[in-house]
């Protein structure tokens, strides 16, 4: 099982190989529907797969998916670090 850093921090602060675990959304309406749908649900494990030339978007590896969010919708994202 994964240990955890004790800092809650947003999606958009891990670097490409890290990987946290969700620990909330701080969106509504659709947006957090679209997170929802995708599996970005409290306790679902999250890698950092690709970050982009320009650094925006970045894809994540989420329950065997690849999915690109841009930094302000991964900033929407707490996690805690997995470590």
């Amino acid at each position: 099982m994964d240990t955890l850093d004790d800092t809650e921090r947003t999606l958009a602060s891990l670097t490409p190989g890290e990987q946290g675990v969700v620990q909330g959304l701080s969106c509504e309406g659709l947006t957090r529907r679209r997170f929802l749908d995708l599996g970005l649900v409290p306790g679902t494990l999250v890698e950092v797969a690709l970050r982009s030339p320009l650094g925006d978007p970045t894809a994540y590896l989420i329950r065997g998916s690849t999915i690109a969010l841009r930094k302000d919708e991964a900033n929407k994202i707490s996690i805690r670090k997995a470590v």
